[in-house]
């Protein structure tokens, strides 16, 4: 009769079918890490991309963007009306981000480097200009919703809209 071996000292091999269970059990562990990593990683970024401003809100700042759309939905001299007030509110946001300089343009100039997309509102900012410095100015509906598109655009490349 053989010898009886005792169980404390007998190898434990696994059982061919614990092997793929420990090998799914590892995949979806991994996976869940990689997904969680992802996930961690945009959401510090967008927390890192979003702008401080002083003085001025987020809400505050659509609520004036709405009123901006509204009024230049009313015709020739809405439209102009809103060129004037997208200028003023993109010069406020600009301040309220500590940009340097006195007036929009040196503002513009200063943010165009840490914020390209921004030199593309110049030439609604000139509009801006002429709307108000020139008395005989006439600027078409079509030019000046032109502008306050690029105004937009500046905003929401900003991130504040």
């Amino acid at each position: 009769m053989p010898a009886d071996i005792p169980l404390d000292s007998a190898v434990q091999t696994p059982l061919p079918s614990d092997v793929p269970f420990q090998s799914i059990a590892m995949i979806v562990i991994v996976g869940i890490a990689i997904v969680l990593f992802i996930v961690i990683t945009i959401v510090v970024r967008k927390f890192l991309k979003r702008v401080d401003l002083h003085g001025l809100t987020r809400e505050r700042i659509r609520a004036n963007w709405s009123e901006i759309e509204r009024i230049s939905a009313t015709g020739a001299m809405g439209a102009k009306m809103g060129v004037v007030e997208a200028d003023k509110l993109l010069d406020g946001v600009l301040k309220s981000m500590m940009m340097h300089g006195t007036t929009l343009g040196e503002r513009l100039k200063f943010a165009s480097y840490k914020y390209p997309e921004l030199r593309k509102v110049w030439p609604a900012h000139r509009l801006r200009n002429q709307i108000v410095h020139e008395t005989t100015f006439e600027v078409s509906e079509r030019n000046a919703r032109a502008a306050i598109k690029e105004y937009e655009k500046a905003l929401k490349s900003i991130g504040v809209l």
